[in-house]
């Protein structure tokens, strides 16, 4: 193995690219020494995480550190193929690692796992790396990872650390290179989501964490287990009751709330499945950006590339923006209207559905007086009662009020700019048009 790194890279690296900004200052020396003492976080063994490991340990990096919370399940054989039959119920961590070093056998690679979720880490672990590199299939541990290294910069750009991104959904991808508090960070582009969110199978099996977890389960598992070939029908309402009595169960089996027939319907008729060679592309992508930042071979992606195989093969890049009221690296006060019926729970639920926020969590809180605090339940019990009154008559138009996640390390100023409308809510939808 030791030779192909040094007959297929080092060539590769004797002569800078032609768009290199200082090619006086590079040395392919240090660039090989970068690749084999760099130490890199790959955050994610599934279906993206398999094919950016296997690229990372044949370009020559020798430090690479695996977290990974799920364990393996039959349905992830198909795509996930550094693991086998043998490790179903094991750690997609450990048990990628154990592959990797059995495949290459090189003594100088070193590759740490980590059974556990990505919060369970302080800053002094994430610390120890040079690149982290995501190959996640939730929006919602991107955007924690992301606050996290974006909040570990300081003004003299000291602990800065790059977080290349990728992601898959059917025959759709992207991949981005963040540069934190530099370039636009993973919150400044969640207004780009698509509203119609969807859930993979590959962390339902074992660790079920959201109620689209159980949903899925329900839907992808056990539905053919115990039905055979007898396929589940939307538009059969016994079907749907069926399905929802299923994911309700196992829900209460991790206790896991919010499991409703709604939903349920929801999340089985948008179910897209991973298609292994968008992850081959999107994950070659990642790896490339990686390897440019390591061994400053040539500019990175600056800094998002969207790729569609769909109904073309289509790939497109362009530098996304910072946005200076962005909560995780903005500096702006974000400005939002209201309407004058709104209570504080109408706020909070369009921190929980809007695109540009999707909060799972929030609590509001004034310079003087906490409005209402999600967590912990005795602060939740405390200020509950608040949701029911008139947001204009907590917050007065202008005034700047603080907005936080239980689940994401972000802290977001809003102020509402003004207020609109009736003083009572209207009880017909064409009066709710009007204003």
């Amino acid at each position: 193995m030791q030779s192909l790194v040094n007959s297929s890279i080092t060539p590769l690296l004797n002569t800078p690219g032609p768009f290199n900004e200082f090619p006086g200052e590079f040395s392919p020396l240090e660039a090989v020494k970068a690749l084999k003492e760099t130490r890199v976080l790959m955050i994610g063994a599934g279906g993206l995480g398999c094919e950016i490991l296997k690229n990372l340990v044949f370009t020559g990096f020798r430090k690479i550190d695996i977290i990974d919370m799920d364990t393996i399940d039959v349905s992830n054989l198909n795509r996930q193929f550094l693991f086998r039959e043998s490790d179903i119920g094991k750690s997609k961590a450990e048990a990628a690692a154990a592959f990797l070093r059995r495949r290459i056998k090189d003594e100088s690679l070193e590759i740490t796992s980590h059974f556990c979720a990505i919060q369970e880490k302080d800053q002094s672990f994430y610390r120890q790396f040079s690149v982290v590199i995501c190959g996640l299939d939730n929006v919602e541990a991107r955007r924690w990872i992301n606050a996290l290294l974006v909040g570990m910069v300081d003004s003299a750009l000291n602990n800065l650390i790059p977080m290349v991104d990728g992601g898959t959904e059917g025959f759709r991808g992207q991949s981005r290179v963040i540069i934190p508090t530099v370039t636009s960070c993973f919150e400044c582009s969640l207004d780009m989501l698509s509203p119609k969110l969807t859930y993979p199978v590959c962390t339902i099996a074992n660790t079920p964490r959201l109620p689209e977890h159980c949903i899925e389960w329900a839907s992808q598992l056990e539905w053919p287990r115990r039905f055979g070939d007898r396929k589940f029908d939307a538009d059969i309402p016994e079907d749907v009751d069926l399905m929802h009595s299923i994911a309700l169960a196992r829900a209460k089996e991790f206790g896991i709330a919010n499991v409703t027939r709604s939903l349920t319907l929801g999340v089985v008729k948008n179910i897209i499945p991973a298609i292994a060679s968008t992850n081959a592309i999107i994950a070659a992508s990642c790896c490339n950006e990686v390897f440019k930042l390591v061994t400053s071979c040539n500019p990175v992606l600056d800094n998002y590339m969207m790729y569609s195989g769909d109904e073309s093969i289509f790939t497109y890049t362009y530098a996304h923006a910072k946005k200076a009221n962005c909560p995780v690296c903005g500096t702006e006060v974000r400005a939002i209207s209201a309407l004058r019926w709104w209570t504080l729970r109408n706020l909070i639920d369009v921190l929980k559905t809007k695109q540009e926020f999707l909060l799972k969590l929030p609590s509001v809180a004034k310079a003087d007086i906490p409005l209402y605090i999600a967590l912990p339940e005795h602060l939740r019990l405390l200020t509950e009662n608040n949701l029911n009154m008139k947001l204009i008559d907590l917050v007065s138009p202008g005034e700047e009020v603080v907005v936080t996640d239980a689940n994401l390390p972000i802290s977001m100023r809003l102020l509402v700019s003004k207020y609109d409308g009736p003083d009572v809510e209207p009880q017909d939808i064409s009066s709710l048009l009007k204003s």
